[in-house]
């Protein structure tokens, strides 16, 4: 091929190298060719072609016309404060990262090719930045086992090799993954059955490069490495060499989309494009290509896209490297899918003046290349099938002119054998037919005779999900009106979420549906919705008034745009003043209704929040201020301190240490190896992460075991409260459990209403106290904030206050921090003493025997002194509390002198 391009002058004055203007405006143009080919006269845009010349010109669609896009609001505050997306696009894992679907009617109705606009998005973390004025210059290496190492340019990517221009089809491993989530959380997010889209991909062969850097004898892998840096390094993953150089597989290195250079969130610049394989092999943003002996070792390739055996639970997962490691497991060429488009869900027929025939439709797909061969329905549950008609529009491309150039690269699939684009199903029903029918199901075959199963195979990751498409019937008075299996992420709705609320048992090969002898389940209480506002009020508050009410003299906050004055309540919260003037000025509806979502605070909380409410923020500040972010914006500098009170910051998960049968230490690496925690003794923090099946957010307050004096990390003790057959466990502890290590969490602080600062004096929501004695009451994981005291106490060798821990546990193995525990003891045998009491202790015990009760308490404490100067400080399960309050009450102890952590 000839080394220089062709260049014509573009519209702007500047050069262009195949369709790329710079600096400026990219655009795509048809009728920039490599010399080495015939130049064909083609229309500039799409733009300039009517439907009807598209079809008497070509036997292939253009792309439908993309949208005009702007940044969206709930993007603002994001790092993808660049990027411009499309607003129909349904968010599964919260506003960041952005990992979203389309509607499912809105993707069908598109067509064979899928806009940028609605084409699906996965994201790990943020996009990466880059200027229209850089994209020719973007570099990326060729490297590894081979004899002649490459680094090149786009530049040069465009000048010096052959276009080529692919219909392909991309697929998400999660795809359909919310119908696994509903039968068992898994530990992805939830995808609904639009993680799928296609697109025209102009790029390089991936073979015409490996060939220039010739691979090594030995070599056997090729890896990908792009620019999203994200906590585990840089995503990447890898594929066989022997598939990347097979023309046949049609690899591509591909720097434009349907004619447009590429969408931020579709890897602008460069990305791999691999057909036939699940869409986390094709790395956006390219910046390296290794090749290797062995497969990628980078986190992502391992710890995603794998189907791991549907014994491993998520629990034990997490301790299980090699099971990760093992490449038996890790997903490669998609497997066969369909689904059901219409009826959509809530989709309703008339039955009196309705069509007399119903035209079911959908789409279906194969993997490695198969073609889908054939695709069955049935009205009656499988026991009787019929084909429907398939349409293969990717066909039509094999049929374009020799030599034809589409979107800058050359358009000839006419020689290939192999299937890399979804295919289109119908099929004619009479309405008659649905009327007698529970539901309609389909399910597809491939040319290797792969079929889609009838059940469900459920594994960790929720990848692969593809058995039969159902869609409920359900006759409505003269209509009948259609139910999916469920909606995408957080979006509730479908027949499989009804059904497991009425007590249906998913698994049980029926779809969920009650069988003679099975026992009725008794339908759930509905829950009472509690009023949060005062009726009486009508003010309306502008953000502007909100933000002077930001500080912590009159601190006002808002709840589902809703505004709070927390004055009066400032000595009252729990969790401290320190908890309002974090939220002053700010949107605190995540915090309150995720930490108020366990019985400890709901109702109550609720129901106390009338009494504070001023007002209604107005929609114009509603908007501000999700969209403003904290008044003044981050400094990129290190900050010396971690914790802020107003923002969420990031630290990652470094290791977990097992330290009894239910607890582990969890680790976080801070910003720097400098950086403080910034956390005052007997203050909390909160820990936010995102449940990976729903993308909710779970917020609880823990407090650390880290010293004040550590830097550059963040040690948490948690119990982990698993599920049992009785009781359903922690949800907050069960998701940390289930984290893999290098996965952020989000951290405020601090919170709380207590603060040791020594020597015996503390502060009390800010009211200082001095105290000579602490007795510390504790069971369980309630050691933790007691251990934090205790330990600044028994410190300071200077420090005079006494200290009396009492410890409940069931069995010795429970108690934790015990070591640590006695050492103080044993060192301040003047200042300190320790008394563990075993619910249920084994013979050998030597200690406290039975439940922490009432006469414990009054031989090891007492009443109160007259001096007023001793503090009982409480943590643990809530009827230990509860049993300490009364106890101590009924011995003459004031609530002012019980601290409840």
């Amino acid at each position: 091929m000839d080394a220089m391009a062709t260049m014509v002058p573009s519209g702007n004055g500047h050069q262009s190298v195949f369709g790329y203007t710079s600096p400026g405006v990219l655009s795509f143009d048809d009728k920039q060719t490599p010399r080495s080919h015939s130049k064909v006269e083609l229309p500039t845009t799409v733009d300039d072609i009517s439907e009807g010349e598209i079809l008497d010109a070509r036997p292939y669609a253009l792309p439908p016309r993309s949208r005009e896009n702007k940044v969206l609001p709930e993007d603002f505050k994001t790092p993808d404060k660049h990027v411009e997306r499309d607003p129909r696009l349904i968010r599964l894992t919260g506003v960041h990262p952005f990992n979203v679907e389309a509607p499912l009617s809105d993707l069908f109705d598109e067509g064979f090719l899928t806009t940028k606009d609605l084409h699906y998005v996965r994201n790990h973390g943020p996009v990466p930045l880059v200027d229209d004025n850089e994209v020719l210059d973007w570099r990326f290496t060729i490297e590894g086992m081979v004899e002649k190492p490459v680094e090149m340019a786009l530049r040069d990517l465009l000048e010096d090799y052959e276009q080529l221009t692919y219909p392909v089809t991309l697929v998400c491993a999660g795809n359909r993954r919310k119908e696994q989530n509903v039968v068992r959380k898994s530990k992805g997010f939830s995808w609904g059955p639009a993680g799928v889209s296609t697109a025209l991909w102009t790029g390089v062969a991936l073979g015409d490069l490996l060939a220039r850097a010739v691979p090594k004898r030995g070599a056997k892998y090729v890896c990908f490495e792009g620019a999203d840096k994200l906590p585990n390094g840089y995503y990447g993953t890898s594929i066989k060499l022997s598939w990347a150089m097979d023309p046949e597989r049609g690899v591509l290195v591909a720097h434009k989309m349907n004619g447009e250079v590429l969408h931020p969130d579709h890897g602008k610049p460069l990305r791999i494009v691999i057909p036939g394989q699940i869409g986390g092999r094709s790395v956006k943003w390219l910046k390296r290509i290794i090749v290797t002996s062995r497969p990628s070792d980078n986190w992502y390739h391992i710890y995603d896209n794998r189907v791991l055996p549907t014994m491993v639970t998520p629990e034990a997962s997490a301790n299980l490297p090699d099971t990760w490691k093992d490449e038996r497991y890790a997903i490669y060429d998609l497997n066969t899918n369909s689904a059901i488009c219409y009826p959509a869900h809530d989709e309703t027929v008339s039955l009196t003046n309705g069509p007399e025939m119903y035209k079911l439709r959908g789409y279906a797909y194969g993997g490695g290349g198969r073609r889908v061969g054939r695709l069955e329905v049935t009205l009656d549950q499988g026991k009787s099938w019929t084909l429907a008609s398939i349409t293969y529009p990717e066909d039509d491309y094999r049929l374009a002119a020799e030599n034809e150039i589409l979107y800058g690269g050359r358009l000839d699939i006419s020689w290939r054998d192999s299937t890399f684009c979804w295919c289109f199903w119908d099929l004619d029903i009479p309405t008659t037919s649905l009327l007698e029918a529970k539901d309609v199901m389909v399910r597809a075959m491939d040319d290797s005779m792969n079929l889609q199963p009838k059940d469900m195979y459920w594994s960790v990751l929720g990848m692969m999900n593809n058995p039969w498409y159902r869609v409920v019937i359900h006759r409505e008075g003269d209509t009948l009106r259609f139910e999916h299996p469920t909606q995408p992420g957080n979006i509730p709705g479908g027949w499989m979420e009804r059904v497991k609320n009425e007590g249906g048992n998913l698994t049980n090969g029926f779809w969920g549906e009650k069988f003679a002898g099975e026992e009725e389940v008794a339908e759930p209480e509905p829950v009472r919705e509690v009023c949060m506002v005062n009726k009486g009020v009508a003010r309306t508050i502008s953000i502007e008034e909100l933000r002077e009410h930001g500080g912590e003299d009159q601190p006002w906050f808002v709840l589902n745009g809703q505004v709070y004055d927390g004055t009066k309540f400032l000595d009252g919260h729990p969790g401290g003043a320190a908890s309002i003037f974090g939220a002053a000025g700010q949107d605190a509806t995540e915090e309150f209704m995720t930490i108020r979502k366990f019985p400890v605070h709901s109702e109550n909380a609720k129901a106390m929040m009338p009494e504070y409410h001023i007002g209604t923020l107005d929609e114009a500040s509603i908007a501000r201020l999700a969209s403003d972010g904290d008044q003044s914006p981050e400094s990129t500098e290190p900050r010396p301190v971690f914790l802020q009170t107003k923002v969420w910051s990031k630290a990652v998960l470094s290791s977990k240490e097992k330290v009894s049968p239910d607890s582990k230490i969890f680790t976080f690496s801070l910003d720097h190896d400098t950086q403080t925690i910034g956390l005052p003794v007997g203050q909390h923090l909160m820990m936010r992460v995102r449940d990976p099946a729903t993308g909710d957010a779970i917020i609880r307050a823990y407090t650390p075991i880290s010293e004040d004096t550590e830097t550059g990390r963040l040690r948490v003790l948690v119990k982990i409260y698993y599920d049992t057959p009785q009781n359903r466990g922690g949800v907050m502890t069960q998701t940390l459990d289930r984290l893999p290590l290098g996965q952020t969490i989000d951290f405020k602080g601090p919170v709380g209403k207590f603060t040791y600062l020594g020597k015996g004096k503390c502060a009390i929501n800010g009211r200082e106290r001095q105290v000579r004695r602490f007795v510390m009451v504790c069971a369980g994981s309630g050691i933790t904030p007691i251990f934090q005291v205790l330990r600044a106490v028994m410190k300071d060798k200077e420090d005079p206050t006494t200290c009396l821990v009492l410890d409940g546990n069931r069995v010795e193995e429970d108690i934790l921090l015990k070591p640590e525990l006695d050492a103080m003891a044993e060192a301040n045998a003047d200042r300190c003493k320790i008394l563990y009491a075993l619910s249920r202790p084994l013979s050998s015990w030597e200690g406290l025997k039975g439940r922490m009760d009432k006469a414990l308490y009054q031989r090891e404490v007492g009443g109160p002194p007259d001096t007023r100067d001793v503090m009982v400080l409480v943590c643990g399960p809530t009827p230990m509390e509860d049993s300490v309050r009364t106890v101590f009450r009924g011995m003459g102890w004031s609530d002012d002198d019980l601290l409840f952590f």
